[in-house]
């Protein structure tokens, strides 16, 4: 049971409830000063930044919370209290011109996005799905599926598609992968502009590639090479991967860029699962879908990565090329803090439970102390106490003083009893001796001396008459 002892106002109360019992995160206010140290350089490259702009400073709605928590593994959250004296900083930063205002800062070179305005649950949620990733998402463990860039997946145009694409850009983090991510964000717009005609749509030849855009059957990532090296070097195998893959051992990298063609039958059946862990430790069966690679050596013009895409996805889908089944590596989860802190999520760690509980004992002695039925109870448990120890008091009592009368008759005859035995105990001069005799060693077992036996040939010695004068 948990029980709030804060103050009771609505702000208060809201932010015990979404925090103790829901267990929701908390979210930070930062003011212009910390902003960029502590919000925007700290929040890992590949997640969106979702700032909210507030007008009166209040905590995050419950909602608010609940979705920073369901989207920590795409975004990071922040609070800003608007003032009229910071209304040109933050619009020529970000935009915004009122609060309150929800902005979605992406990658580098990439307009944010602002939505004005008050926002409820449902409306924040198709928000947040709309720009939960970035213009180029990043291939991550979580993103994988969801980009259809998995062979053990499907595409994104759904289970029934059979052939879909995968270009994927490949590198460490470094001012030339910066460039190239740039360049194929640009190749997305291009292929992906509603309504505008543009050079490349007049094309007939880039005619493949903006189809299979459409359909969803072609999806453009990028990857991070030195976190996920494994991955990295399974589909770039070369002589310079080595640029391109692992971590840094010289001051070149290089950032490649290849395209993974992706075919499923449809009569296959779906891979079974383990039924135990063990067991998942042995599955290493292909995966379900095969995949060819082809990687791209040409230059950074639009237009000709346009071509070179349309080319591949146009044979993909006409020839008939051959199937190669293997086991991809596993990315590697690279948000190992990805869950919140235990002081945002308002988890209770050891020492919060232990003065939790010595708070709650305490309440509950508080809460007796103003029953009036417990002073009753304490008199009757007082006055059964003390009864109780009158009465051990009086046995004891009556059951000594039996004992002393007796003692005290029993003393005169007690006392001839013992003359009589002292009398009897205190032996006579007469049985000490015939004792003594009785108690006397015999020597029968002693062996004679050479006095007592007299030898066979001994002869009696006479005296002279001159001794005996």
């Amino acid at each position: 049971m948990s029980r709030y002892e804060g103050e009771l106002s609505i702000d208060s109360v809201t932010d015990w409830v979404a925090t103790t019992i829901l267990s929701l995160p908390r979210i930070r206010y930062y003011s212009k000063e910390s902003m960029a140290q502590d919000f925007l350089l700290k929040s890992k490259p590949h997640k969106v930044k979702v700032i909210f702009f507030s007008q009166t400073g209040e905590r995050a709605t419950p909602f608010i919370r609940q979705a920073a928590k369901n989207y920590s593994a795409y975004a990071t959250f922040a609070f800003v209290l608007w003032q009229e004296g910071e209304s040109s900083l933050w619009w020529n930063m970000l935009g915004v011109e009122s609060a309150p205002a929800i902005v979605f800062i992406k990658e580098t070179g990439v307009k944010p996005v602002v939505h004005h305005g008050y926002v409820n649950s449902s409306l924040f949620v198709d928000i947040m799905e709309k720009n939960k990733n970035q213009v180029l998402p990043q291939l991550r463990s979580v993103t994988s599926t969801e980009l259809g860039c998995d062979a053990r997946g499907f595409s994104r145009a759904g289970k029934d598609t059979r052939v879909w694409y995968c270009v994927v850009l490949a590198g460490r983090y470094s001012q030339e992968l910066n460039e190239m991510r740039e360049t194929v964000r640009r190749v997305q717009e291009t292929l992906s502009n509603d309504g505008e005609l543009t050079a490349v749509d007049q094309d007939p030849s880039s005619a493949p590639a903006l189809l299979a855009l459409k359909q969803k059957r072609l999806t453009f990532t990028w990857l991070d090479g030195e976190a996920q090296k494994s991955f990295c070097f399974f589909y770039i195998n070369s002589e310079n991967s080595y640029e391109t893959c692992g971590p840094r051992r010289d001051i070149t990298d290089i950032a490649q860029l290849f395209i993974v063609r992706y075919e499923r039958n449809g009569t296959e059946d779906v891979e079974k699962q383990p039924t135990n862990r063990y067991s998942a430790l042995y599955n290493v069966e292909a995966d379900p879908a095969s995949q060819l690679v082809a990687k791209y050596n040409g230059s950074n013009k639009i237009e000709e990565i346009v071509q070179w895409i349309s080319e591949i996805i146009k044979d993909g889908d006409s020839k008939s090329l051959p199937s190669f089944k293997t086991r991809t590596p596993e990315l590697v989860p690279e948000d190992a803090d990805s869950s919140w802190s235990s002081w945002s999520q308002g988890t209770v760690g050891p020492s919060g439970g232990f003065n939790h509980r010595i708070k709650s004992f305490l309440n509950r002695i508080h809460d007796y102390s103003g029953d009036p039925r417990v002073g009753p109870f304490l008199l009757l448990a007082a006055l059964i106490s003390f009864g109780s120890v009158w009465l051990r008091r009086s046995q004891v009592a009556q059951l000594s003083e039996p004992d002393h009368s007796s003692e005290r008759s029993n003393e005169p005859e007690h006392l001839s009893q013992q003359t009589r035995e002292s009398d009897h105990t205190q032996p006579s001069a007469k049985d000490a001796t015939t004792r003594k005799r009785r108690n006397r060693p015999r020597n029968d077992l002693v062996p004679p001396s050479m006095t007592d036996v007299e030898p066979k040939d001994a002869c009696q010695a006479e005296f002279s008459d001159s001794d005996t004068g």
